[in-house]
């Protein structure tokens, strides 16, 4: 069984409709007590970092997404709430995210864009992928759907599993052993990112 956390502030319908669409029955939880009795979680989120991780800690969050990811079962990380599996962010000051893996969120740089682009980044852009069994099946270059204005930097080589080029090329996939984290959304990119989900429900 899946379980899809509910801290308030995630697109959590749209998400369990895609799992839904893949014949996967999920349960959006919000009692931090029972995360540790599912098999895998998705850690979702909308919105800005240091809300996010104030809204995890009132909802007792913090501590039982930190030992569910000890347990060594599979937990993945959508948009923002990849991005809380950091170490910290600079979005609205300095936030201490929940330092699963090594890493911190900065917004992107305009000063470095090879040509003048509109942020956020939002909307279709392409996935550069290594072979990783969350990609299982997909070509190396596919599109998925993309809303955001903070990127990862500072990530380890061996954790980064996805790049994407806009501006310049940033971090937008990575796994350290059972945590995993994607920036776009899955649940937003048809059948690439129906596939992803599939991916990670055979994980």
């Amino acid at each position: 069984m899946i379980g899809i956390v509910d801290y308030k502030m995630g697109n959590l319908a749209s998400v369990q409709n895609a799992f839904s669409k893949l014949g996967e029955e999920t349960v959006v939880e919000s009692n931090p007590e029972k995360l540790k009795e599912y098999d895998k979680l998705i850690l979702p989120g909308v919105g800005a970092f240091g809300d996010a991780m104030e809204h995890l800690k009132e909802y007792n969050m913090i501590d039982a997404i930190k030992e569910f990811a000890q347990s060594k079962k599979p937990i993945l990380g959508i948009c923002l709430g990849m991005q809380l599996l950091f170490e910290s962010s600079e979005e609205f000051g300095e936030h201490e995210g929940l330092g699963l893996i090594k890493g911190h969120i900065k917004a992107f740089d305009e000063s470095k864009f090879s040509e003048p682009l509109k942020v956020p980044h939002m909307g279709w852009n392409r996935m550069f992928t290594k072979e990783h069994p969350l990609f299982e099946g997909l070509d190396e270059n596919h599109y998925l759907y993309f809303v955001h204005t903070f990127h990862i930097t500072g990530a380890d080589e061996k954790d980064i599993i996805g790049e994407t080029e806009y501006g310049y090329k940033f971090t937008s996939a990575v796994a350290h052993d059972n945590i995993m984290g994607i920036q776009p959304h899955p649940e937003k990119s048809h059948e690439n990112g129906l596939k992803i989900l599939e991916n990670f429900i055979k994980l």
